[in-house]
């Protein structure tokens, strides 16, 4: 017999089995064509779990419920499973962040989104108290993923797998950039864990909530007059229709507003065939793509800039770190029409370090890059000065891929263009 989950799709307490299967070898099916409030009230459902709640994990020794309980099912299929950690003390702390995570984050979620949503009751004081409850619990975790990719040691653990999924509703629905700008490590963490390949597969492409969503307003019931008194009251003049109104002209909608960077003067340098001589250069590149790449360079229209990652310590495993730079790029698209840029994972062993070069249309780091993209504060920002010929040397060597580069070997390389 298989193992069989019954939730309904995109529930993020199912979420930590099938992830938790995916890291274990362990195969979980979903089960198909599950109705919430429908199949999880059939005495079979409520023979295995008599609260009807969902998931329940049909297993051939009998059904388990709680979604962390399941989770730590699934992955105990693996003997020596390292979704536990690596030692005892580290088995202590998976269930430690695993308790932080049921006890701390999800009820400070929920108690700030099911109001909204009209699952409870809406109070604005317990709102203001469930937000500060809940980033009394960010700004801890903050704290600690400060130095840290993952919660426990130097690869996802079960901890990960559930704090992810206890966050995701507040990310995915409630927990706007704003919101969450004040714990840049907490924001690093789950945009890496929801980029790994196995909580994507599960997961899919997940996006920040863009808004809060607005209260849900109950209609007032209606008092209906009762049957006694409507046999007393006198029949009434039917009321004279009223005038129609014809209805207000319609608004033309308003042209979206430009981007600041469109109303910049033009610039010699067109971007993109600076892009099409990168993308085609096979050989001969110092002598190609570099020389052209300074023919075209217009410093008014155009600034250079270093970045540097300002946490490279916790750059101690190479796959986390390359997809760390792989989310960051992802998240540039935003300013693709305005940007090239060149990143580099250095060192042959940990720590990594991250090393890029951005080309930016303007004279700044484009603010709307700034204020979207939360990777940019992991970085310290350096222009570049093209009258220094060493930092001009710099920048040819990272758009070269140049190795050693700077004496060290090169991990990786990505190009943003």
């Amino acid at each position: 017999m298989a193992f069989v989950l019954h939730s309904g799709p995109g529930n993020k307490n199912a979420f930590k089995a099938l992830i938790a299967a995916e890291y274990s070898g362990v195969k979980v099916e979903l089960t198909k064509n599950f109705e919430m409030g429908v199949t999880n009230k059939t005495p079979e459902f409520l023979k295995m779990n008599p609260l009807g709640k969902v998931p329940v994990l049909e297993t051939p020794e009998g059904a388990v419920f709680e979604s962390n309980a399941i989770a730590r099912y699934v992955a105990r299929l693996n003997d020596g499973n390292p979704l536990f950690g690596s030692s005892r003390i580290e088995q202590a702390h998976v269930e430690q962040w695993m308790d932080f995570a049921a006890t701390e984050v999800d009820p400070g979620v929920a108690r700030y989104l099911y109001p909204r949503l009209g699952y409870m009751p809406y109070v604005q004081t317990a709102e203001e108290t469930a937000i500060a409850s809940l980033k009394r619990a960010l700004g801890s975790l903050n704290t600690h993923l400060a130095s840290k990719t993952f919660l426990v040691g130097h690869s996802v653990t079960l901890a990960d797998i559930v704090l992810t999924c206890n966050l995701y509703h507040g990310f995915a629905r409630i927990l706007t950039k704003s919101f969450t700008s004040e714990f840049p490590h907490v924001e690093r963490y789950f945009w890496t864990m929801v980029n790994q390949p196995n909580f994507k597969k599960i997961m899919g492409d997940v996006k920040q909530a863009e808004s809060v969503p607005p209260v849900q307003k109950k209609a007032a019931a209606t008092k209906e007059p009762k049957a006694k008194d409507v046999k007393k009251e006198a029949p009434k003049e039917a009321p004279k229709p009223k005038a129609v109104e014809a209805p207000a002209e319609e608004e033309a909608p308003k042209p979206k507003p430009k981007n600041p960077l469109d109303l910049l003067p033009p610039s010699k340098m067109i971007l993109d065939d600076w892009k099409r001589l990168y993308s085609n250069t096979k050989t001969n590149f110092r002598e190609v793509a570099i020389k052209g790449f300074w023919d075209m360079y217009d410093p008014e229209g155009y600034s250079l800039w270093f970045c540097d990652y300002k946490y490279n310590d916790e750059n101690t495993v190479s796959f986390v770190t390359m997809n760390k730079v792989g989310g960051f790029l992802q998240r540039m698209d935003l300013c693709r029409k305005y940007a090239f840029g060149k990143m580099l994972v250095v060192g042959s062993e940990a720590p990594f370090k991250l090393k890029g070069l951005w080309l930016f249309r303007g004279q700044e780091v484009p603010k709307f890059v700034m204020d979207e993209v939360y990777d940019m504060e992991l970085y310290e920002w350096t222009k570049v000065d093209i009258s220094d010929e060493a930092q001009t040397e710099r920048v040819s060597a990272m758009i070269e891929d140049q190795e050693p580069f700077e004496g060290e070997a090169l991990l990786d390389a990505k190009c943003f263009k």
